[in-house]
């Protein structure tokens, strides 16, 4: 069983798809990371202590996996919402942040739940 930044790797998986498992580590980055240490295409179980050792060692001195990067995410997710900035007001109230439309999606968040189709809508008023 390999453990790589905390996170138990999936034995049965090949090594590319198993890196993926940790935070910070996509498709691409796990690529390159294993032509750098020459890892051929294998399953974990057939990874050799010395190969995993190698594989440890390549990420945590060249990335930010894990725990430190997801402290930096939420640091700076933070450090928006102490300025205020629009991005930082949009995650103060739990609404899209990237420009998504509001007026038919995110509808959990303003509280407007719909079980069925027309059960949300707000009631006319008769005039």
């Amino acid at each position: 069983m390999a453990r790589i930044a905390g996170v138990n790797l999936p034995e049965n998986k090949r090594v590319a798809c198993a890196l993926t498992y940790l935070y910070g580590i996509g498709h691409p980055k796990a690529r390159t990371i294993l032509e750098k240490l020459k890892i051929k295409n294998v399953r974990v179980k057939e990874l050799t202590e010395v190969q995993v050792n190698a594989l440890r060692n390549e990420i945590e001195k060249g990335e930010k996996v894990e725990g430190d990067l997801r402290r930096e995410v939420l640091g700076n997710i933070k450090r928006l919402k102490d300025i205020k900035c629009y991005t930082g007001i949009r995650h103060i109230r739990h609404l899209p942040v990237h420009g998504q439309r509001t007026k038919t999606n995110c509808r959990t968040v303003r509280g407007n739940v719909r079980r069925t189709m027309g059960s949300g809508k707000r009631k006319l008023t008769k005039t």
